[in-house]
């Protein structure tokens, strides 16, 4: 349940550990080959997602989900009222919206239950944010696996932690997607 390491930098294509206590973890397989597929366990992390919030992605998810807080709308409240120096916030849904993204990306068919989130730190329109999952517990149940992740997103070459929680996940299988790999 730490933070990664200051300046512990993530490798692209690779399971890779989140958390100080966890092991090092394999690499996935970038083969074409569907049977070399990897399949996830305790301790795994999917690789990160990277993403930069727009001007566009704040005002169209604004219009889906009707969050018309002027944090989010209006730069001068966001400074002035809202008390966020660097001017408009990023809703913080949105940027969770990355951990179910990022879990089907590489287990097509997956079905996520819960989310709990600590929203630590505010992420601002054109900031880059990385999105990790990480494997805490797998359980069987028939067809399926459940799976519990811890998720993070952080800013500032992955330096400053903006969310911290953790998702329940239904995976159809625990081989990850070779269609996930690029």
């Amino acid at each position: 349940q730490h933070p990664r390491r200051r300046g512990e930098k993530l490798p692209g294509m690779r399971l890779v550990s989140l958390a100080r206590a966890a092991p090092r973890v394999r690499a996935a397989s970038t083969a074409a080959t569907p049977t070399l597929a990897a399949a996830l366990k305790v301790g795994d992390a999917l690789r990160p997602r990277r993403r930069r919030f727009t001007e566009e992605d704040v005002a169209a998810y604004a219009g889906v989900s009707g969050d018309r807080n002027p944090v989010h709308l209006d730069d001068a409240f966001a400074r002035g009222t809202g008390g966020f120096q660097r001017g408009r916030v990023v809703h913080g849904m949105l940027v969770a919206s990355l951990f179910p993204a990022l879990i089907a990306s590489h287990f097509p068919g997956a079905v996520y239950a819960s989310q709990s989130l600590k929203f630590a730190a505010p992420v601002h329109v054109g900031d880059e944010v990385v999105a990790q999952v990480q494997a805490l517990h797998i359980k069987a149940t028939g067809a399926r696996h459940i799976v519990k992740f811890a998720t993070r997103c952080f800013m500032d070459d992955e330096e400053t932690l903006a969310i911290d929680g953790e998702a329940m996940a239904f995976l159809p299988t625990l081989q990850l997607s070779t269609e996930a790999i690029e």
